[in-house]
């Protein structure tokens, strides 16, 4: 999504302020991420992350309800990350998809440890290591990958496309389409670093990190898939 963030983009701004910019969005990355595995353990060892999982698991569009939600909830947050007027309301968005993408991933982290408690941890560190090797590319080359911004949209309609069709007539999406959305991950965080570092003013940080948190949330779902299927 492109949004009007402010008449001077950070990357206009001197080398002080892009650096305080980049530093306090990264800093609120984390703690987003900080979040949202406190509230997966909390979730999952307080008990009520089996009937969360059960009850979406035991429908039969389950898997297309909760990449819906992902997609809506994930719209309407950054959206008011984006046009918010007070830090206030962007945290609140921020902490809104934070809660909301930890109870939409239930499910998928249900079914992993059920095949191998490791699962989830490899997941999470393969994520960890693709998101630091893209964020570097970003950071090292300087380009503006704004114009993969069409592709992307294509692709995601696709995909949710595809995944529909699966549901209607009962083929199975295997590997192949969960490399394939993993190379679309991948490219959503060049674009969303990109776009971050580039278009973004020094108001913006914590819808940066918004920003910056979806697209690691969508990587860490399809290696946590990978995994899945290279242990069944």
């Amino acid at each position: 999504m492109s949004y009007e963030l402010s008449p001077r983009p950070v990357a206009q701004l001197g080398v002080e302020s892009r650096g305080a910019f980049i530093n306090r969005t990264y800093l609120h990355l984390f703690g987003a991420i900080t979040a949202f595995v406190a509230l997966e353990a909390w979730l999952f060892q307080s008990g009520i992350a089996e009937p969360i999982a059960r009850k979406l698991l035991g429908l039969g569009a389950g898997w297309l309800l909760v990449l819906g939600a992902f997609m809506v909830v994930g719209w309407l947050a950054s959206r008011v990350a984006h046009t918010a007027q007070s830090l206030p309301a962007q945290y609140a968005a921020l902490g809104g998809f934070v809660v909301a993408e930890a109870l939409i991933m239930v499910p998928m982290l249900y079914a992993a440890m059920r095949i191998s408690p490791d699962i989830p941890k490899q997941a999470a560190t393969a994520t960890i290591v693709a998101f630091a090797a893209l964020t570097a590319i970003a950071f090292v080359t300087r380009k503006d990958f704004s114009f993969m911004r069409g592709t992307l949209i294509w692709m995601g309609v696709v995909a949710i496309g595809l995944i529909a069709l699966s549901l209607l007539f009962g083929f199975h999406l295997g590997t192949w389409f969960t490399v394939a959305m993993l190379a679309f991950a991948g490219a959503a965080i060049l674009y969303d670093t990109s776009n971050v570092l580039h278009h973004f003013s020094e108001d913006r940080y914590v819808a940066g990190a918004l920003e910056l948190f979806a697209s690691v949330a969508l990587m860490f779902w399809y290696v946590l898939r990978l995994y899945m299927h290279s242990n069944d």
